[in-house]
């Protein structure tokens, strides 16, 4: 039985005619009148006296209307409340990610909250994740999509959702990279590195230069984001260390080697971040409960 089950009892207890209440439910008498029977039957009791010419309620029909009419009314009030809750939110909410994240992780939690609060307008903007902290502080969005930083800041939120690992990759093509990667042992201090400007993925760089005792690697290039640099080494210019979720959704992944490395790159926490103060705004109080 579900509730509407419910209101075919109460608007038929009104009507006291099947034909009546079949048609204002688009159904002919005959389902109509099994559906009643399923409910007596899922009861135990009969609800209504039938005759040719009109419908009754028994002792356990009137008990059952009192229990249908409370219970369909606490269903409406509370689909009221909830879609009062969505039509109220309504707005901008200002967000920013990595283009990889923005395809990688965002939609389903944009999927989520659009589905509760569908007259919030979303605008999104993609760049450099090392930027997201700074963004967030001068207030320039909302929300950022990304990776924890060392150290962050007393006004700050982070919200946990995914770890984030990373490997080195190589180029597919001859180019002097290759060459001294086939050497035995392996010369880091040699070998052109493609470095992320900063943010976490660049601070776990650095933590496995020392880790290997790397003291002035050889840095080809640095650059703001992650997504150029696949191309840079794609190109033969030398080798990276990017989060696997950059190298996956890569187009050019198919012209880049992954290499497996003694020591571990160590991954990283990837989450939502806002200022503590904004989680009183009703936009973003929406969007982090939602996170759960």
């Amino acid at each position: 039985m579900n509730f509407n089950d419910l209101n075919l009892f109460i608007h038929l207890a009104e009507s006291k005619n099947f034909s009546k209440t079949a048609a204002q439910h688009y159904m002919s008498p005959s389902t109509l009148s099994r559906q009643i029977q399923r409910m007596e039957e899922e009861l135990g009791q009969i609800l209504l006296l039938r005759d040719n010419r009109q419908v009754s309620l028994t002792e356990a029909g009137e008990t059952f209307l009192r229990f249908a009419q409370q219970n369909w009314q606490q269903w409406q009030q509370l689909k009221q409340s909830f879609t009062s809750a969505q039509q109220e939110l309504s707005g901008e909410l200002r967000l920013f990610c990595s283009v990889t994240a923005a395809y990688s992780h965002l939609p389903s939690l944009l999927e989520k909250f659009r589905a509760h609060y569908p007259k919030v307008e979303i605008q999104l903007t993609t760049g450099d994740p090392a930027m997201a902290v700074q963004l967030i502080q001068n207030q320039q969005v909302d929300l950022a999509l990304a990776g924890r930083p060392a150290n962050l800041p007393n006004n700050l939120i982070f919200h946990y959702i995914d770890d984030i690992t990373l490997s080195l990759i190589a180029p597919r093509v001859a180019c002097t990279a290759t060459q001294l990667l086939q050497q035995t042992p392996t010369d880091w201090q040699k070998i052109p590195f493609i470095l992320p400007v900063e943010g976490p993925a660049r601070q776990r760089i650095d933590q496995w230069f020392r880790q290997k005792n790397v003291k002035h690697p050889t840095v080809y290039a640095t650059v703001s984001g992650h997504e150029g640099i696949v191309s840079m080494v794609a190109l033969g210019c030398g080798v990276a260390m990017l989060p696997d979720v950059v190298i996956k959704n890569s187009p050019l992944n198919s012209q880049i080697s992954t290499l497996s490395l003694d020591i571990p790159v160590e991954p990283f926490d990837l989450g939502i971040c806002a200022q503590k103060k904004c989680l009183n705004l009703p936009l973003i109080r929406a969007f982090w409960q939602m996170l759960g």
